[in-house]
C-alpha cells in the first residue's frame, strides 16, 4: 500500500464551474486513527471525502484508497460511508436496509449485531420513511458500520442527533478505533473533534491551513485566559506588556495574554488580596476560529 496510508489525496484540485473547491490539497489517513477534517462551510470538507471515495474525480492530483484507485471494488469493500445527503427507500424496514448493506461485505456484522452496537434495535421493524430525521441519521450510521469496515467516512454524522444519540455514536466510534479501524470525520461540532480525534486537519477555501494532534492545533494559538477576583483597575492592566484584552465581569477580571506567567506574577505583586486565580489555555474552538480568520 502506498506509504502505508489507508486513504490519501495528493495535490488534488477540484473546481465546480468558477468555484475552486480544493486547491492543491494533500491529506493522509493513517491506520487506526480518528482523523477529523474541520473547516467553515464551503471549505471543501465534503469534496475531499467524495474524492477519497471515488464519488468525484479530481481535476488534477490523485486520490488513493488503501494505496489503490478508489474506483476499484477491492479497496471499496473495506470502507463504510455516511454522507450528509442520503435518500433511502422509505418503504423498506430498518433491518432490511441494514441487511442489504451488510450483504455487500465479506465479513459483516449480522443486522442484529449492528443494530445492537448502535443502539437502534427498537427501530428494526419500522419502515424507514416513518422515522424522524434523527432516527434516520442513526440508521444511516448503522449502515455505515455494519460491514465491519477498516475505514469509515462520516460526513457531519451528528447533525440532527440529540445528546443521547450523539453519545452512543461517540462510544461506537471509540470502540471501532480500539478494534483497529480508522475513521475520517468531518464535523462542525468542535467539541466532537476535540473529544474523539487523534489528529485534526483544518481546511479553509480548499487549502490545508493546519494539521496535527488536538494539542498541537491548540498550541498554535498562544493565547491563554486568566481570570481572577481583584480590585485592580482593568484600564491599568490593559496597558501591561503582552496583555491583549481585559474585560470585567462583575467582581472578576478576564485577561487574554500571550505570556500568562509574567502577567500572573505581576498581578500577584500588584494585589496582595487577589483571589480565585484561574489560567486556561485556548480550546480547539478558539484555535479554529483564529486559524480560519488568519487564513481569510
Amino acid at each position: 500500500m502506498g506509504h502505508g496510508f489507508w486513504a490519501e489525496l495528493s495535490g488534488v484540485k477540484k473546481r465546480f464551474g468558477k468555484i475552486v473547491a480544493l486547491d492543491g490539497l494533500d491529506l493522509q489517513v493513517r491506520p487506526g486513527e480518528l482523523f477529523s477534517v474541520l473547516g467553515p462551510n464551503g471549505a471543501g470538507k465534503s469534496t475531499a471525502v467524495s474524492l477519497m471515495l471515488g464519488l468525484l474525480r479530481p481535476d488534477s492530483g490523485a486520490a488513493r484508497l488503501f494505496g489503490k484507485p478508489p474506483l476499484l471494488v477491492e479497496p471499496r469493500r473495506q470502507v463504510g460511508v455516511m454522507m450528509q445527503e442520503v435518500t433511502l427507500a422509505p418503504e423498506l424496514r430498518v433491518d432490511e436496509h441494514v441487511a442489504l448493506v451488510a450483504s455487500y461485505y465479506p465479513r459483516p456484522f449480522t443486522p442484529e449485531e449492528a443494530m445492537e452496537i448502535t443502539n437502534i434495535s427498537p427501530l428494526a421493524a419500522r419502515p424507514y420513511g416513518k422515522l424522524s430525521a434523527g432516527q434516520k441519521r442513526q440508521v444511516q450510521f448503522t449502515m455505515a458500520v455494519c460491514g465491519r469496515p477498516k475505514l469509515l467516512f462520516l460526513d457531519e454524522p451528528s447533525v440532527g442527533l440529540d445528546v443521547r444519540a450523539r453519545e452512543t455514536m461517540w462510544a461506537t466510534l471509540r470502540q471501532l478505533v480500539r478494534n483497529g479501524s480508522s475513521i475520517v470525520l468531518t464535523t462542525h461540532y468542535l467539541e466532537e473533534a476535540e473529544s474523539l480525534s487523534n489528529r485534526v486537519a483544518v481546511l479553509n477555501k480548499g487549502r490545508l491551513i493546519a494539521s496535527g494532534t488536538v494539542n498541537e492545533i491548540r498550541a498554535l494559538v498562544v493565547r491563554k485566559h486568566i481570570s481572577c477576583s481583584t480590585t485592580l483597575d482593568a484600564g491599568q492592566i490593559s496597558g501591561w506588556p503582552e496583555v491583549e484584552s481585559v474585560t470585567r465581569d462583575q467582581q472578576r477580571l478576564l485577561i487574554s495574554t500571550s505570556n500568562s506567567e509574567a502577567v500572573v506574577r505581576r498581578l500577584l505583586a500588584a494585589d496582595a488580596d487577589l483571589q480565585e486565580l484561574e489560567v486556561r489555555r485556548a480550546g480547539l474552538a478558539e484555535a479554529f476560529t483564529e486559524l480560519t480568520q488568519e487564513a481569510a
